[in-house]
């Protein structure tokens, strides 16, 4: 199953300029996934990363990062992974959060896990990628159990804005975000996914769905990359839909 999801770019990526989406429309998207069909719905990851953001414009990054994350929840940085409550507890809020906007959900079967993948703009206006795994919790709500994030480099060139005459209507683009769920075997046995290597000096670590339908996997290499993966099973094969190698600012 695969569902695509289409969402205003000026709701999503106005949010990285004015302080995230307005309040009224987080409302609408809860209210849109409350009763939809099936348990697994990347659009309630969606919903979750707009109140995220919103969240860390009005209380402060790092206080929102917290209230969001998953019990034991690590954040990969420049060093490699760390406990997220440890190393943010320790933290003042910035002066300006970052903004993201997601841009793919990947879920196992069942809706107990899921990634997310996306776009950023941090405090110096600088641009990347992000991805965060999310983890179901007993009362339903999706909290984050893993993120990483890297600049661009080198970053794009400025966004050169188009000369627009008094009075002209202007229409937002739309911005896909695509919404892939692994496939439900209905009893059916879920082959293993692929071995990993073992030749490599640098062991990725993989973490399996309950469900045997979805995998994720980091490494953090020597040079200070930092690679995930993602793993999914859908028609009938394993795939990998989502693969990145992040780098962290240079220090200094």
């Amino acid at each position: 199953m695969r569902a695509i999801i289409a969402l205003s770019l000026g709701i999503l990526l106005a949010s990285c300029a004015s302080g995230g989406p307005p309040r009224q429309v987080i409302e609408r998207w809860e209210r849109a996934v409350a009763n939809a069909p099936g348990a697994a719905q990347p659009s309630r990851i969606v919903a979750t990363e707009l109140g995220f953001a919103r969240a860390a414009q009005e209380q402060g990054q790092w206080t929102a990062t917290l209230d969001y994350a998953a019990p034991g929840a690590v954040l990969h940085g420049r060093n490699g992974p760390v406990d997220a409550a440890t190393t943010l507890g320790r933290l003042r809020n910035p002066e300006q959060s970052a903004a993201w906007s997601t841009r793919t959900v990947v879920m196992s079967c069942d809706g107990a896990l899921a990634v997310s993948q996306g776009r950023f703009m941090d405090a110096e206006r600088k641009v990347g990628n992000y991805v965060t795994v999310w983890k179901r919790q007993s009362d339903g709500s999706y909290r984050w159990q893993y993120d990483v994030a890297g600049r661009d480099d080198p970053q794009p060139a400025p966004r050169v804005e188009p000369d627009i005459p008094e009075g002209a209507i202007v229409v937002e683009a739309l911005d896909t975000i695509r919404g892939l769920v692994a496939d439900c075997t209905r009893g059916r046995e879920v082959p293993p996914p692929p071995a990993l290597s073992l030749a490599s000096e640098h062991p990725q670590n993989a973490i399996l769905s309950r469900d045997g339908t979805l995998r994720w996997r980091w490494e953090h290499q020597p040079d200070g990359t930092k690679y995930v993966a993602v793993d999914f099973y859908s028609g009938g094969r394993w795939q990998t839909p989502l693969e990145e190698a992040l780098t962290s600012p240079p220090e200094g």
